[in-house]
């Protein structure tokens, strides 16, 4: 086996194994998403029963969200007014039908806790309405002698300051609220994040969790896909633990005396989170391949605030890539035509030492050397546009910027093409290129693969996000004229040469 044969193995192992990869993802997964996302919708079961149905005592309103506060001093709803954010015509609530709600205190005395839900709360204004600025609102209960106050301030953006006073030191558990329970499939992670002051992330996933205590932690966090609540301060707080009845994490802060805390409820927005403050940024999880999602997100991000289009972004954001890539595919593609060239000597080789596998493999390699040619040469280029379009699958399934994202005939780029006009595209681009391609294929199989592939891509790719085949067939797009600048280059030299 010679190294052409060699190359020509490695890449099509490459598309083809990447290729089942995203086919598993998308057929295999995504049925088994949908399935588990029933079992978790039919499993919605509090943690701990309210007492009895709770009433309304002050709503928070703005241009934004609609917050119901109950008669326990909780955060009962959450309703997002955006209509990007709509199911099925109605408001989003990110308040899960599971227990803790946000702000729900307990109390490690039993009749404490007892009366925290028999008593209701005051509260000094039924209604306050956010335009530009904060606006406070302050929640009393006395529970026999015990006075539980929180001040409670509001910003347009979806944070709230909490100030959280005792007339007496007891001890207490306060919570972020259980996890938003509107964006949970297989495909992706949601549970718990846990960021302590030296840096470190600990990630507790649905299915996980585990009775424990976490000191001198930062930020406490339950999220899905796209949306979370939390808690934040930059003073080192307790966090606690504390598995529901299916091993989801449910989070609680641990004190017995005044607390101040920073509080988040909506999506998970990359700006809104770093405004509050940039320790936030980590809330934004993309699971396997973060580092490079993450990294593509802030670049496309840069591109998005330039040209005010996602898919814009997405196309100028292949054009940096391939620019930066340029040098090495360049001297890939230069290699693939010398190995064409090569050809004939190269099948001379080959079957003059066809018994004589290292004589065969020694004359191969002076051959390559003689012209400047590496068989591998066109496979690097390949190898390492695969983590950066992986990014870009993760970034596209999590970053709810992109959600509802708009481009010419796509009315989200987080979805489906709902035509298939981008998938077809993609598929003949990738033919185009296939065949301004290099290739002098010995083995008839190999080659009838090869072939196939943009028919196996086209049909595959048509169930995957807008944004993603846009992003694929732009860089097929930049690759054909490439393809073609060499081409004309290399047949300029030869007749040169002649």
């Amino acid at each position: 086996m010679n190294g052409r044969d060699n190359l020509r193995r490695i890449i099509i192992a490459t598309i083809i194994s990447f290729a089942f990869f995203l086919a598993y993802d998308y057929f295999i997964l995504q049925p088994q998403a949908k399935i588990k996302e029933q079992k978790i919708t039919s499993k919605q079961k509090p943690v701990s029963k309210d007492v009895k149905d709770v009433k309304i005592v002050a709503e928070v309103k703005s241009e934004k969200f609609d917050i119901k506060i109950d008669e326990f001093g909780r955060i009962s709803k959450f309703l997002l007014r955006d209509k990007k954010f709509n199911e099925k015509g109605k408001e989003l609530n990110l308040v899960s039908p599971k227990l803790p709600k946000p702000l729900e205190i307990r109390f490690a005395n039993e009749h404490l806790n007892n009366l925290a839900f028999k008593i209701p709360v005051s509260v000094d204004k039924k209604e306050i309405i956010i335009k530009n600025k904060p606006q406070t609102l302050t929640i009393e209960q006395n529970l026999n002698g015990l006075v539980v106050k929180k001040i409670l301030t509001f910003y347009p953006n979806g944070r709230y300051d909490l100030k959280l006073i005792l007339s007496k030191n007891v001890k207490y558990f306060i919570s972020p609220g259980y996890r938003p329970s509107v964006a949970v499939d297989a495909l992706t992670i949601h549970g718990a994040l846990i960021k302590k002051k030296d840096g470190t992330l600990k990630i507790i996933e649905d299915g996980d969790a585990e009775n424990e205590t976490i000191n001198n932690a930062i930020i406490a966090a339950g999220f899905d896909r796209y949306y979370t609540t939390l808690f934040f301060n930059k003073n080192p707080f307790k966090v606690v633990v504390v598995p529901d009845e299916e091993k989801n994490p449910v989070l609680f802060i641990e004190s017995d005396k005044n607390l101040n805390l920073i509080g988040y409820i909506g999506p998970k927005y990359v700006d809104t989170l770093a405004s509050i403050d940039k320790e936030l940024i980590d809330v934004v999880q993309y699971g396997v391949g973060t580092f490079f999602a993450r990294n593509l997100f802030i670049l496309l991000d840069f591109l998005y605030k330039i040209v005010g289009s996602w898919g814009l972004a997405i196309i100028l954001l292949v054009v940096i890539v391939r620019l930066l890539l340029f040098p090495l595919t360049y001297k890939g593609m230069v290699s693939m035509y010398k190995l064409k060239e090569l050809a004939p000597k190269m099948k001379e080789i080959q079957l003059k030492y066809k018994n004589e596998p290292q004589k065969m493999q020694m004359h191969m390699m002076k051959l390559y050397k003689e012209h400047n040619a590496n068989p591998l040469g066109g496979c690097l280029p390949l190898l390492i546009q695969i983590p950066i379009f992986y990014g870009i699958y993760k970034l596209l399934l999590y970053s709810i910027e992109l959600k509802g994202a708009h481009f010419l005939w796509i009315k989200d780029l987080s979805e489906m093409d709902p035509y298939f006009i981008l998938p077809i595209l993609m598929g003949i681009t990738m033919y185009i290129h296939q065949k301004l391609t290099p290739t002098n294929f010995q083995d008839k199989t190999q080659e009838k693969i090869f072939k196939f592939l943009p028919v196996i891509f086209t049909i595959m790719m048509a169930t995957f996000p807008a944004g993603l085949v846009l992003y694929w067939t732009t860089n097929n797009i930049l690759s054909i004229l490439q393809q073609l600048i060499i081409n004309k280059i290399m047949e300029s030299k030869k007749k040169a040469k002649a």
